[in-house]
């Protein structure tokens, strides 16, 4: 039975007593884990259309368009909205099996804190807490690192990752963008939760 990723009253709920699992796919936002096809959540044209309004998102990654990202937007339990990551469409075309095609390798779950980044650092920290009781042989690894996105350099994430022994990862960060640069783009700052594989995080890092 898969766990149950979810933001309530501070704290992560599994849906199993077991929670020392070392698989990533084990744990869900919002009911959607690694390894789902996102045509199980969006239809191709909506996937599609996403990846098209996000291809100049990670323009500072040595390879930016190995992976997409594409956001869904509905009336989630516990989120504003929900990030994806799949193949590039373009590098990945050669996949008939269009499940495999649009595989989920990576979830985000977010909750904007517009201009309250204590109050994003103060809920992190609960939910770090939280991780920790479940994963109590696994080390967390703080993280503070100014976003590449943003060209002034003002923007930056301040976070905490609990890794498994395959590389996988479950994050828990707060980002705080440059005021000026957040309007401009239209975007919302706060709490992220993700949960993501190797290979996505190994391809983040790459810049």
């Amino acid at each position: 039975m898969k766990k149950l990723l979810i933001l309530l009253f501070s704290i992560f709920l599994l849906s199993s007593p077991s929670v020392f699992a070392d698989d990533i796919s084990d744990f869900t936002i919002e009911g959607i884990s690694i390894g789902d096809s996102l045509l199980d959540y969006m239809t191709e044209d909506e996937i599609l259309k996403g990846i098209e309004s996000t291809k100049d998102y990670y323009f500072y990654l040595n390879e930016p368009n190995k992976y997409a990202e594409v956001y869904l937007f509905k009336n989630y339990q516990k989120y504003d909205v929900i990030s994806f990551f799949v193949r590039n469409t373009a590098s990945s075309e050669y996949i008939s099996n269009k499940n495999n095609k649009y595989k989920i390798l990576y979830v985000r779950g977010m909750l904007p804190y517009i201009e309250d980044f204590d109050g994003c650092l103060k809920e992190r920290d609960k939910i770090s807490e939280e991780l920790s009781k479940m994963f109590p042989n696994i080390d967390k690894e703080p993280s503070f690192s100014v976003s590449p996105s943003d060209p002034s350099g003002n923007s930056f994430n301040d976070g905490i990752w609990f890794y498994f022994d395959s590389g996988d990862a479950i994050s828990v960060h707060c980002s705080d963008w440059e005021e000026t640069f957040r309007i401009n783009k239209n975007w919302k700052e706060g709490l992220n939760i993700s949960i993501r594989s190797k290979d996505v995080d190994d391809w983040l890092s790459d810049y």
